[in-house]
């Protein structure tokens, strides 16, 4: 029987591309260390979304501060059992956003105006190249959210079922739909910030600690993990009755 007990975080915010975020890559990678993860994957805001990047910059500019903060997460981790994975989160519109997954600085460079791609382009972009999709938070409440317009996820891989700063009603609705549409379901801590309440408490866990894009997502598509929900590893059907 397999043991999971290696926990990476899925949604995470620094300070350098996420205008909302209050710490640098580095004293993010470290709170989630020393939390007792094996690794995260950085996912700005990307720049539809609440980004820190100067949208004037040129397309390789642009794409270069998002590729600086990840390595200089990476950089922070070396020597330490601790892996650093790249991703953003993406706006498609009307307040919902994709935490994508498996790409790399090569495909940003490659798909210049990516953030203005309809969703469907988007998403088979992604997919081209190996990537993996899971809508983030698609039932939350917020003013920026039009409630009244339901999350696309034909094109999605999974579903983010549990996402540590969503409403309890609004998680359950999101693992529902997950059930509904039979997509995979993933577990977010969503923090902004190194002393948050997140830590710990979101993410999914791993049998075996996946140490770049090509294993992480290769583990995700076959299933191969649990969910982290409160501290607990839960299967990944949690909150599906």
């Amino acid at each position: 029987m397999k043991d999971y007990i290696y926990k990476y975080e899925m949604h995470s915010h620094t300070n350098w591309c996420s205008a909302c975020g209050h710490n640098s890559p580095q004293e993010m990678a470290e709170a989630y260390y020393k939390a007792g993860y094996t690794g995260m994957v950085i996912t700005d805001h990307f720049l539809k979304g609440n980004t820190a990047v100067d949208r004037s910059l040129p397309w390789e500019d642009k794409m270069r501060a998002y590729w600086r903060t990840y390595e200089a997460a990476r950089e922070w981790a070396q020597g330490k059992e601790f892996n650093v994975l790249f991703g953003v989160e993406h706006y498609y519109g009307d307040g919902k956003e994709v935490l994508t997954y498996g790409i790399d600085l090569d495909f940003l460079l490659a798909h210049p105006d990516l953030h203005e791609y309809p969703l469907p382009k988007y998403c088979a972009a992604v997919h081209e190249a190996g990537g993996f999709l899971s809508h983030a938070h698609p039932f939350r409440h917020a003013p920026y959210l039009d409630g009244d317009i339901p999350p696309h996820v034909e094109d999605m891989d999974a579903i983010e079922v549990f996402n540590f700063y969503n409403e309890e009603p609004d998680n359950l609705k999101a693992a529902a739909l997950a059930k509904k549409t039979g997509l995979l379901t993933t577990s977010g801590g969503d923090e902004h910030i190194n002393t948050g309440k997140a830590f710990g408490n979101a993410g999914v866990v791993f049998a075996t600690p996946p140490k770049d894009n090509k294993e992480f997502v290769s583990l995700l598509r076959a299933g191969d993990y649990k969910l982290n929900v409160m501290g607990e590893t839960v299967e990944k059907d949690w909150g599906q009755g």
